[in-house]
């Protein structure tokens, strides 16, 4: 069980029996009263979003996941195929289930999938990966580590702000919860 005050962004929670993302929430404080929690979440099942507020010391249950440790093979039309590292079973999850975290996804990549009542509802990455540089502007002789800061796309397709200094062919460590630039781990040169 879990209080509103403790929401963030991806939590997972059940209402009525099914399980729920969060997408937004906000904290609102009321004059005398207590305060709310105002909440968009997105069904894992049907992919419907919902408003829904709560009160800040209500106990919201959150769902029973079975995590199981899975290979992402690759990409087949709208769906993104797994493997189960101990049956070798195929499982396909649609696009929607997958998100923005396929920018950030490399094939052979060892991720959780998240089964609800042993269907498979979502996919949860390692928290950093490494990922070469497929794009991004030449860096200039002179760039600083404390100088500004460009778009690179990486080889899985995501973007991602880097220091100038990056070139193309760079190998970065990537916070797969953030999608942000965490170190240049191999120098193309």
């Amino acid at each position: 069980m879990i209080t509103p005050n403790q929401f963030k962004k991806g939590a997972k929670i059940e209402v009525d029996g099914e399980p729920y993302s969060i997408v937004e929430y906000l904290h609102i404080k009321m004059g005398r009263g207590g305060a709310n929690v105002r909440t968009k979440i997105k069904s894992l099942l049907s992919g419907n979003v919902i408003e829904r507020t709560y009160k800040s010391d209500e106990k919201i249950k959150q769902p029973d996941f079975e995590e199981k440790e899975m290979q992402y093979l690759y990409k087949d039309g709208d769906s993104y195929v797994f493997m189960d590292n101990e049956t070798y079973e195929q499982v396909y999850i649609p696009e929607t289930d997958v998100g923005e975290l396929a920018d950030f996804m490399p094939e052979n990549l060892n991720v959780y999938v998240l089964l609800f009542n042993q269907k498979p509802t979502g996919v949860q990455l390692p928290n950093f990966v490494e990922l070469p540089v497929a794009q991004t502007d030449p860096g200039l002789k002179g760039d600083t580590v404390s100088g500004g800061s460009k778009p690179a796309t990486v080889s899985t397709g995501g973007v991602v702000q880097v220091p100038l200094f990056i070139n193309e062919g760079d190998v970065l460590k990537i916070d797969t919860r953030t999608g942000t630039y965490m170190e240049r781990v191999r120098s193309a040169r």
